[in-house]
């Protein structure tokens, strides 16, 4: 593991390589392995920045992880389109009147965290059943391609909404999940660690990904063979910790 420790506001340069290693497969539509820690989830993640990523792509997270596909976005785009966390949704006391099974379905027992990320499900409306490999991915990288053009048009909210009501439905086949405002200042999952990937960067803060699994699916993938299996291939592997001490020094 790359050294992640900083003495005087520097980051050795052994976590700022493998960082910068991570940031330039990103830039090149690579993938990247992402540890969060072994206090957390302790699992990796397979990610690619999302607007870029094509059906080969979607087609490995689908085949080589076996976890979840999900897209992870940054806080602000959450603000950009109006996401709500659907933790927000399903205590909120007008549905709960409405629809009493949620009261008992209440997520008050994570054992990983306090609060879910997951916001709205995604189809591109010019998707099928919205669930194949060139569907997926026409989901994927369209979501991140209008983030950054309503960006660079400085589109207003009314603009953003109907832009992305416009091009998407839900619920879809790409579930999605919002950073938590403050970022890992307030929560270290691997939602908050992708986008930080993507803002160093320099691509929009939506990235797609999955969990790696052990071959039958019981677990998370062991660090040390997720490792093996990045290397094997050439995948940059990161540990959340070096990334989080780039990040910080970066922010300063």
């Amino acid at each position: 593991m790359a050294i992640s420790s900083i003495q005087g506001g520097v980051v050795y340069r052994s976590a700022m390589g493998v960082v910068d290693i991570a940031v330039a497969a990103f830039l090149a539509g690579q993938p990247v392995c992402l540890f969060d820690s072994e206090f957390r989830e302790g699992e990796t993640d397979l990610l690619f920045a999302a607007g870029m990523v094509k059906p080969e792509d979607i087609r490995q997270l689908r085949k080589d992880c076996g976890g979840l596909l999900f897209l992870a976005i940054g806080h602000e785009v959450g603000e950009r389109f109006g996401l709500p966390f659907l933790q927000d949704l399903h205590t909120d006391k007008g549905l709960v009147e409405n629809h009493p099974i949620l009261s008992v379905l209440v997520t008050d027992d994570l054992q990983y965290d306090s609060r879910s990320a997951f916001t709205l499900s995604l189809n591109h409306r010019q998707t099928f059943t919205g669930i194949t490999d060139a569907d997926r991915c026409l989901t994927t990288r369209r979501f991140a391609e209008l983030y950054q053009e309503l960006v660079d048009a400085e589109a207003d909210e009314v603009t953003s909404h109907s832009a992305l009501g416009a091009e998407f439905r839900t619920p879809g086949h790409i579930p999605v999940c919002r950073e938590s405002p403050g970022g890992l200042g307030t929560r270290e999952g691997h939602t908050e660690l992708a986008v930080g990937l993507a803002r160093l960067a320099g691509v929009p803060p939506v990235v797609i990904g999955a969990e790696m699994l052990q071959p039958e699916g019981d677990s998370a993938l062991l660090v040390e063979a997720a490792r093996r299996w990045a290397n094997e291939r050439d995948i940059p592997f990161l540990c959340g910790d070096d990334l989080k001490q780039v990040l910080a020094a970066a922010d300063k």
